[in-house]
C-alpha cells in the first residue's frame, strides 16, 4: 500500500510538470519537489526520467479507459452510458486539465512514447467499444452510427475543454472556464451524441408549438350578410 500510494503521489505531480514543461524542459528533482518526496525515491520507483514519463502517460490513459469502461457498457442504457461517459470525460478536462495536455503534445510531437498503447491496449478498448455500439444497434436501441468515429468526435469535444480552455475562455471573455460553462459543455455534448437514439427526435411539447391564430369566422359572416343585404 505504501508503495502504491507513493506512486500515485508522484505520477500525480509528474502530470502536472510534464505538461508545464515538457520532458526535456522537466527535471527529475521538479518532480520530487511537486510530490514532496525525495529525489531519491523518485529514482527509486523509476530508474530514468523516460520511465517516468511513460508511466505517466499510461496512468492518464487507464485512467481515460476506466471510465469508458464503466459507461460505455451493454449492461446500460445507451442515454444512461452515453450522458455517463460524456460526464466523465468533460469532469476529468475540468480537474485534471494538465494531463490531457500533457497527452495532446505528445500525440503532437509523434507519440512515441504512447505508440504501443495505442496500437495495442487502446486499439482493443475501441473495439469492444464497438461491439457494445452494434449491440444496441442490433437491440433498436441506436441508429446507424460509426462507433470509432463517433468516439472520435466525443474525445475532441470533451478534451477540447482542457486543450483549447484558454481559447473558450477567451470568447467568453472571462480569465477561465467556470464550473457554468463546464455544465453547458456537458448538455450541448450529450444533446449532439444523444441524436442518435430513436426517442431524440421526439415532437416538442404542445405548449411549445407555435400556432397561427385563427381569423375569426364572426368577420366572415358578417361580411357575407352585408353582400346578401346588397
Amino acid at each position: 500500500m505504501p508503495r502504491q500510494n507513493n506512486t500515485r503521489q508522484i505520477l500525480d505531480a509528474a502530470e502536472k510538470v510534464f505538461a508545464a514543461h515538457g520532458l526535456s524542459g522537466t527535471r527529475v528533482s521538479d518532480i520530487a519537489e511537486a510530490s514532496n518526496l525525495p529525489k531519491a525515491n523518485i529514482h527509486y520507483y523509476f530508474r530514468t526520467k523516460e520511465d517516468l514519463y511513460r508511466a505517466t502517460l499510461q496512468q492518464l490513459l487507464e485512467d481515460w479507459l476506466g471510465d469508458a469502461s464503466k459507461w460505455l457498457s451493454a449492461d446500460r442504457s445507451p442515454r444512461e452510458g452515453l450522458e455517463g461517459f460524456i460526464r466523465s470525460k468533460m469532469a476529468f478536462s475540468r480537474q485534471r486539465p494538465e494531463g490531457s495536455r500533457l497527452f495532446a503534445h505528445e500525440i503532437l510531437s509523434g507519440g512515441r512514447y504512447v505508440h504501443g498503447f495505442l496500437v495495442d491496449t487502446l486499439r482493443r478498448h475501441v473495439e469492444h467499444r464497438r461491439e457494445v455500439f452494434e449491440k444496441w444497434h442490433a437491440a433498436g436501441l441506436i441508429g446507424t452510427v460509426d462507433p470509432t468515429h463517433f468516439l472520435f468526435c466525443l474525445w475532441a469535444m470533451t478534451q477540447a475543454y482542457a486543450d483549447m480552455g484558454v481559447q473558450m475562455a477567451a470568447v467568453l471573455d472571462k480569465p477561465r472556464l467556470t464550473a457554468g460553462d463546464f455544465e453547458a459543455g456537458c448538455q450541448t455534448i450529450i444533446q449532439l451524441a444523444t441524436s442518435i437514439l430513436p426517442d431524440s427526435a421526439a415532437p416538442p411539447a404542445q405548449d411549445a408549438i407555435q400556432t397561427r391564430p385563427r381569423r375569426r369566422r364572426t368577420t366572415v359572416r358578417s361580411a357575407r350578410s352585408r353582400r346578401v343585404a346588397t
